[in-house]
């Protein structure tokens, strides 16, 4: 009985606990409410002396007009596109991209099932069978435009059905900005003459300006909501990304990317080889870009070596301090083609160089003599060893202490051989006709400057490829005895494509540079001879770096198929301007326009009007200063 009463007793105190408990935790949350309302109006407070992110880039004011808006200073208005034509090629939206001016640009893709498309194709497909069908009963004349939707459909339903392409309801829209109303309808005419220009039919916002540029904002709301039925391939067409990125931290400038203004900055000899060949049509521009990168590359320290068949490079070379010279008949530099190639630290043996040499002046003689028989091409190679051993060059001499032999000697050696006598009077016009003292002197070419120039301009066309041909032999011989940083430039290669030991001979050096940091740029305005040329084709596939500039009808078939090009980069290089093209570097490829500054310019022009006016220049600033000095 007793523990019956306490067990009733301890209830009733526990239901008196719970009671009070539940009364304390109604009045906390009573509290509640007058808590939140006193901390959200702190914060309010708080906030209203406090600069957020909004503060730092909202406007001053904001005024809605029916077809633009004032933001603070700023015009403002949106366009958005209603309707495209039948067929839009790619890359069609660039130049949109690519003005020079301030705008935002929104797009909004909403994917449709492909079963909703497929029922309304079938539907609209039917109907075009049945007008086409009825007016074939009736007689009359054929609808072009209906055939033409069929197939369209057709072909579309074709794609839905395999999963090739997929359908979305696509909106584009476009904010301008401009500092006055007259500059905003301009801009505004240009951008929606740009697109009637490719029949895409757009208009301005009117009613909807403040909807408008909250569509194009980054926020990702269309409250427009204008959209047009497209597949994807012409969706995809639409996207401005188009273009590679050849910005780096080092290297020089060789132009503006023509998709995004974006730098070309880039250094050659950061790929796998420093070659480069540049391909152009005359007047293109092609020696003016490579003057500005060899006036570019001077300055940042690198030797540059150019072969110069045109004296287009004299100005530049006086003016930076160059030697500039001229080889020629009359002229006092010579080149001996016998000169033996330096050895290269002691590393290479006296046999292995006077083999080497034999080679080269084998390959030239080839050149000044024509086609040899196999009789006559052993004849020349025992010949040329025993016009070293005259001059006792041998494989146990000093290659640094011997006086090389010149042509009169190696003609002396051939009259003396049996067989040789024919050899020796067609190369007697080398040595005592003609073409004498060209290749019959010692060497007395020094080149010991930054940039040199070997001009050969002033020779006939027959002897150009054989002066070439010694000239960069004897480059190489200086090349591959200090290893420094050099380009050298070969103009007009073609000429050398013409002959197949020199054409050997150029695409060895261009496989071989890369070991003596050096960079070989092949510049040619004949394409075909080049590239037909299978020793061409090779040094295209050796050179990392190349540039196409504007290229004529006659040749665009072969460069798009050596370059890989689309169709919308073939006609580009049709339709571009002088000093435009494309830049490949590596396995990345971008629409270029070279720019010089003012200086630069008047360093490299090649324009004959500019020229003339700089030697008038020149012979007023002599004459002013002859006449202060009397």
């Amino acid at each position: 009985m007793f523990k019956l009463e306490q067990i009733k007793k301890s209830e009733k105190q526990s239901s008196r606990v719970q009671a009070t408990s539940k009364a304390q935790q109604a009045k906390k949350i009573a509290q509640i409410p007058e808590l939140t309302m006193e901390m959200v109006e702190a914060e309010k407070t708080y906030r209203q002396g406090a600069i957020s992110i909004k503060d730092l880039i909202a406007p001053a004011s904001f005024q809605v007009n029916p077809n633009y808006l004032r933001l603070g200073g700023k015009y403002v208005r949106t366009i958005f596109v209603v309707s495209y034509p039948r067929f839009i090629s790619i890359g069609w939206f660039a130049p949109i991209i690519n003005l020079n001016s301030t705008f935002d640009i929104g797009m909004f893709f909403y994917p449709v099932n492909s079963t909703v498309v497929l029922k309304q194709l079938k539907n609209k497909v039917g109907n075009l069978e049945a007008q086409i069908i009825s007016d074939a009963e009736k007689g009359a004349a054929r609808d072009p435009l209906r055939e033409t939707a069929l197939r369209d459909i057709e072909a579309l339903r074709d794609a839905l059905t395999q999963g090739t392409e997929k359908f979305f309801q696509f909106a584009l829209y476009i904010t301008l900005y401009a500092d006055k109303i007259e500059e905003l309808d301009k801009l505004s005419n240009d951008v929606e003459n740009i697109f009637g220009s490719r029949l895409v039919y757009s208009k301005r916002v009117y009613w909807q300006a403040e909807q408008g540029f909250n569509s194009t904002l980054p926020l990702g709301n269309d409250e427009l909501f204008i959209a047009f039925n497209m597949n994807s391939s012409p969706v995809a067409s639409s996207f401005p990304f188009i273009s590679s990125e050849l910005t780096s931290d080092n290297g020089i400038l060789y132009g503006i990317n023509r998709h995004n203004n974006s730098l070309i900055l880039f250094d050659r000899f950061s790929l796998q080889n420093a070659n480069s060949v540049v391909f152009a049509t005359s007047g293109a521009g092609k020696s003016y870009t490579i003057k500005l990168e060899v006036l570019r590359s001077l300055m940042m320290g690198t030797d540059v070596i150019i072969i110069d068949p045109e004296n287009e490079y004299k100005h530049l070379s006086e003016a930076v301090g160059g030697t500039y010279i001229n080889i020629s008949l009359a002229s006092d530099n010579k080149i001996n083609p016998f000169d033996l190639p330096r050895s290269v630290s002691g590393e290479s043996k006296a046999e292995d160089i006077i083999r080497s040499g034999v080679i080269t002046v084998k390959g030239l003689i080839r050149l000044m003599l024509g086609n040899l028989s196999h009789e006559e091409d052993s004849i020349v190679d025992r010949a040329l060893l025993e016009t070293y051993a005259k001059k006792d060059i041998t494989a146990d001499c000093d290659l640094t202490k011997i006086e090389a032999p010149i042509m009169q000697d190696f003609q002396d050696i051939l009259e003396g051989m049996e067989g040789g006598a024919s050899l020796a009077m067609r190369l007697r016009k080398y040595t005592q006709g003609t073409f004498a003292g060209l290749f019959n002197s010692p060497t007395n070419v020094k080149m010991d400057n930054q940039l040199i120039c070997f001009s050969v301009r002033d020779l006939e066309d027959e002897l150009r490829p054989i002066a070439i041909y010694v000239i960069i032999n004897y480059i190489w011989n200086v090349v591959r005895s200090e290893l420094k940083k050099r380009v050298l430039v070969i103009d007009e290669a073609w000429w050398l494509m013409q002959h197949e030991d020199s054409a050997k001979f150029v695409y060895a050096l261009v496989k071989r540079c890369r070991k003596y940091y050096l960079g070989v740029t092949t510049i040619t305005q004949d394409v075909n001879d080049f590239l037909v040329s299978p020793y061409g084709q090779a040094i295209v596939t050796n050179s990392a770096l190349q540039l196409l500039l504007k290229q004529s009808p006659a040749s665009i078939d072969l460069i798009q198929k050596t370059f890989v090009l689309t169709e919308g980069e073939k006609y580009l290089l049709l339709e571009c301007g002088v000093g435009e093209g494309i830049f490949f570097a590596g396995n990345k490829h971008v629409a270029i326009k070279v720019v010089a500054s003012y200086t630069e310019d008047q360093l490299i022009t090649s324009d004959p009007r500019q020229l003339l006016e700089i030697e008038e220049a020149k012979k007023e600033f002599a004459a002013s200063q002859e006449e202060d000095s009397l």
